[in-house]
């Protein structure tokens, strides 16, 4: 068993229970071993929950960093449509995601901080521009994964038009776009 080990089977759990069932216990069954073993590749639940958000944000933390000719609207929208499928992908995943710390991808978020920079975009906007990106999609797809549980949905009212979760989160990345744009012409 080694750490990698434990992070595969620890998001494979993750996915089967959800986050709030993901127990070191649990884990320690799943994997045949006893409890305290999983101390020596983790010293707290906190930090197996910490590699495990990195581990399951590598699809987007792979994805290839803007080049220079990229016009940096749609690499923005782009971006943040990666980091929202990602955050799909598990169960909970925007749960687990929420509150972590990206360790491994502060390189990352300089050199897309530099491609917007060097695009033209003001570097207070380019800043305050990704964080709420990333904000409104943990935001969303928290809305997305949570789990009202059977009878527990509220009746949708007659007179409000259903919109899908795809359709909303591209609406309100439009606008946030949108924004970023007219500060940018504008400065």
């Amino acid at each position: 068993m080694n750490r990698a080990t434990v992070v595969t089977e620890a998001l494979d759990l993750l996915d089967e229970v959800g986050l709030e069932n993901v127990s070191t216990r649990r884990l320690a069954q799943r994997l045949g071993v006893e409890q305290p073993s999983l101390y020596y590749h983790f010293r707290t639940k906190k930090d197996l929950l910490a590699a495990m958000a990195q581990a399951a944000m590598a699809p987007h933390a792979d994805a290839p960093l803007p080049a220079p000719e990229d016009d940096w609207r749609e690499w923005f929208l782009e971006n943040t449509r990666s980091f929202r499928r990602t955050l799909l992908l598990r169960r909970d995943g925007a749960r687990l995601h929420a509150g972590s710390t990206p360790t491994g991808d502060l390189d990352r978020i300089r050199r897309k901080m530099a491609f917007l920079i060097t695009s033209g975009v003001p570097e207070r906007d380019a800043q305050m521009a990704m964080l709420a990106a990333s904000r409104y999609t943990v935001g969303s797809v928290l809305e997305e994964q949570a789990d009202a549980g059977p009878g527990d949905a509220a009746e949708p009212a007659t007179d409000v038009p259903e919109i899908d979760d795809e359709s909303a989160f591209e609406a309100g990345l439009a606008l946030i776009l949108s924004g970023l744009v007219q500060r940018t012409e504008a400065g």
